[in-house]
C-alpha cells in the first residue's frame, strides 16, 4: 500500500513540475461551420457580355469585321476560345469571371 501511495505521490510531483504534460483541458467537439464551396453561376448576358463589349467592340459584335468568324455576343464562341481570350482581357476580376463561366456546365 505504501508503495502505491509513493508511486501516486511521485506521479503528482512530476505532473506539477511539468516533467509530465498535464492533460489538455477538455473541449467540446465543435463541428466546423460548413462553408459553401459552390460558386455562383456566371451569367453571360449580364456579367460577361459587358466585358467583351468594352474590350472587343466593334470588331467582334454585329457589324464588326470579325463578327462572322468570332461573334463575342454568343456564349458558344467564348466557350470555344476559352482562355485564348486573355490576350485582350487583362483585368484579374474579368479573367476570374470568364474562367468561372468556362468551368460551369452550359
Amino acid at each position: 500500500m505504501r508503495m502505491v501511495l509513493g508511486v501516486v505521490a511521485v506521479g503528482l510531483l512530476l505532473v506539477e513540475s511539468g516533467s509530465i504534460a498535464k492533460p489538455a483541458h477538455k473541449t467540446e467537439n465543435v463541428a466546423p461551420s460548413k462553408v459553401s464551396t459552390a460558386k455562383a453561376r456566371v451569367d453571360f448576358e449580364t456579367q460577361l457580355k459587358p466585358i467583351f463589349k468594352s474590350k472587343c467592340m466593334p470588331c467582334h459584335f454585329s457589324g464588326g469585321q470579325m463578327y462572322d468568324r468570332l461573334p463575342f455576343d454568343k456564349p458558344e464562341t467564348i466557350r470555344k476560345l476559352g482562355t485564348k481570350l486573355f490576350t485582350r482581357i487583362k483585368e484579374e476580376n474579368d479573367r476570374r469571371l470568364i474562367e468561372d463561366f468556362l468551368t460551369q456546365t452550359p
